[in-house]
């Protein structure tokens, strides 16, 4: 007789409505057919932190509705990197994790102005982006640069990739459950 144990763990949700990912890709082109370069938020992040500011966290850049604040943004090999705390005590911060958890909504959009000298054209009129000067970065449904997107989502302490991930782990599973001939 073949036996399988299992242990079940309850976790506090203390991390639930933490989520990562990236706001812009380096050279990649957006909808607005600009192309940041690497670098460009560095004189921007640095005067946030003398000043002992972040961006805002907005719903689709509304700025009547702040729905939670960034714990992390920096400029890594990829682009720039965000980690973000939804604000679930209020209803516009559970709406958005909601639809974030659900698969509905994975956009990431920077709200910016570029300094005199932050911007040169490049081939057909493409705006290339080497300084900005970021003031929030909003969930968004449709991202202007498509590789902009929420990558991992926090819930009650586990991350949640994808349903593509969980579905993959389940058959994974299955198959080392599966007696071997």
């Amino acid at each position: 007789m073949n036996h399988l144990g299992l242990s079940i763990r309850y976790e506090a949700p203390s991390d639930a409505g933490e989520f990562s990912g990236y706001a812009v890709i380096w050279g990649a082109r957006n909808g607005h057919n600009e192309i940041v370069q690497r670098g460009a938020f560095a004189r921007s992040l640095q005067a946030h932190q003398r000043a002992g500011t972040k961006p805002l966290m907005l719903w689709s850049h509304d700025q009547t509705d702040i729905i939670g604040v960034w714990t992390e943004i920096r400029e890594d090999d990829t682009g720039l990197f965000v980690r973000g705390k939804l604000i679930l005590e209020i209803d516009e911060g559970r709406k958005a994790y909601e639809r974030l958890k659900a698969g509905a909504v994975n956009g990431l959009s920077i709200g910016f102005r570029v300094p005199p000298g932050g911007e040169k054209r490049g081939a057909n009129g493409t705006r290339i982006l080497s300084a900005i000067d970021i003031a929030e970065i909003s969930i968004v449904g449709m991202p202007s640069a498509s590789g902009a997107r929420v990558t991992d989502i926090r819930s009650s302490g586990r991350v949640n990739e994808s349903a593509a991930a969980f579905v993959k782990a389940c058959r994974e599973a299955t198959r080392s459950l599966q007696p071997r001939k």
